[in-house]
């Protein structure tokens, strides 16, 4: 599947649909069909690089792109919904306070398992319902230090804007229980919002060089966070202190993610290596 015109930048897959979704340099946001390896059609409004693309659960695609802006696309045929706009410099990062939902299905960090499709299919749905709530909220993160908290299959003007980083928002990401937004920046912060309105709650510090990502634990209670510095931290969200550090990378660590069941962090950097850490 190569048809993108500039390097491509990220991709994301379609929840129970053999759908992908590939954002370029190019300005495009390709949808594929997976089993057959073809287009099914392109999202080509935005008019630089396309940042990061997310799969709503309300038959939405949210693309966020280095022309500032945020588009709202129908994932059925490729129609543009909406165009979000506030920020002043590029988005860099969004994501849905249903993401962790729609990524686990009907599976959650007690490993209980379905005993069955249907099972499997009615649990999802209900995990859906209850954490979506109203409705699917969306945080972006920008190069004008702002994070904005939309309500993006309604409306066009943010909830609220969110100050407090010094330098860039690299990346932002919803709590699993959709209760808290993180975001990491160049700043060398971790900072703690309310994901339903926006306000600060507090700061996670000790990093000395600028934060890449952030990750949250199945059960919202820890976060861990990589850097530039060649560490990840794991943070106690409660205390808002750290609980341990991981010294293992031999350079900056680019990135970081928690596994669904809670037990594994996996990490990646400059160093070139892949490193496991059990929880």
């Amino acid at each position: 599947m190569q048809w993108h015109l500039g390097p491509h930048i990220t991709g994301t897959a379609a929840d129970g649909v053999p759908r992908l979704a590939s954002s370029s340099k190019d300005g495009t946001v390709r949808i594929w069909d997976t089993v057959r390896g073809v287009t099914c059609f392109s999202l080509a409004q935005h008019t630089d690089a396309v940042s990061c693309v997310r799969w709503g659960g309300e038959g939405l695609i949210y693309t966020a792109s280095r022309d500032r802006t945020i588009k709202v696309w129908d994932a059925k045929d490729g129609k543009i919904c909406r165009t979000l706009q506030g920020h002043g410099h590029w988005v860099n990062s969004l994501t849905l306070h249903t993401d962790y939902i729609l990524r686990t299905g009907p599976f959650d960090h007690t490993g209980k398992r379905p005993a069955s499709d249907a099972e499997a299919k009615a649990v999802a749905l209900k995990r859906y319902q209850e954490v979506r709530g109203a409705g699917e909220r969306m945080i972006s993160g920008s190069d004008d230090f702002t994070l904005f908290l939309w309500d993006p299959s309604r409306e066009r003007k943010p909830i609220a804007r969110l100050t407090g980083h010094q330098q860039l928002v690299n990346h932002v990401v919803f709590s699993p229980d959709g209760r808290w937004i993180a975001s990491a920046s160049f700043d060398k912060s971790v900072k703690l919002w309310d994901g339903t309105n926006g306000k600060f709650v507090g700061n996670f510090r000790g990093h000395v060089q600028s934060v890449y990502q952030v990750a949250w634990s199945s059960d919202s209670r820890l976060l861990i966070s990589a850097s530039k510095d060649s560490t990840l931290k794991v943070w106690d969200v409660r205390t808002k202190k750290l609980r341990f550090e991981l010294p293992g990378h031999a350079d900056e660590v680019y990135a970081v993610d928690w596994s669904p069941d809670g037990n594994m962090v996996a990490s990646g950097g400059k160093d070139k290596v892949l490193k496991l850490w059990r929880a």
